[in-house]
């Protein structure tokens, strides 16, 4: 890990498989994050959509499902708009709790994809998963 990886750690009372779904189904990401254009598949690439008001839709993040071990570990390439297409790495690992889940997720890369832009990425990226780490767990209660 490197002093530009973020690292946040959500306990779910859902099971495993409850909460890979909320990160790999097209329709349940869009409860908690964005919807996707397909559910992810191990090697294959993804996108988050927004609709526009005119009905259109606009990439909001995108990479590749870089691999996956139902229910265990999901790992992404990512990237958004201000990062100008160079790809980060997230990964997500569930893990069996009593009573549920702990979801731990790392972004690394940001520093480097990001250059001298990076500190207010990572401030704005530290935000963004805490704010969406909460949706989720509203999507699931």
């Amino acid at each position: 890990m490197t002093d530009d990886t973020l690292a946040k750690t959500a306990f779910f009372a859902a099971s495993r498989e409850t909460v890979w779904s909320f990160l790999t189904e097209k329709d349940k990401l869009g409860l908690w994050f964005h919807p996707a254009d397909a559910d992810l598949e191990d090697g294959k690439p993804y996108a988050l959509i927004k609709t526009q008001e005119d009905g259109s839709t606009a990439k909001i993040c995108w990479g590749t499902v870089l691999h996956m071990v139902r229910p265990s570990l999901l790992v992404w390439s990512f990237t958004v708009k201000p990062l100008d297409g160079a790809m980060t790495t997230v990964t997500w690992k569930l893990e069996e709790v009593h009573g549920g889940t702990r979801l731990s997720l790392t972004h690394e890369g940001v520093g480097a994809a990001a250059s001298g832009a990076a500190l207010g990425l990572l401030m704005s990226l530290d935000s963004g998963w805490d704010e969406h780490l909460a949706s989720l767990r509203a999507a699931m209660a």
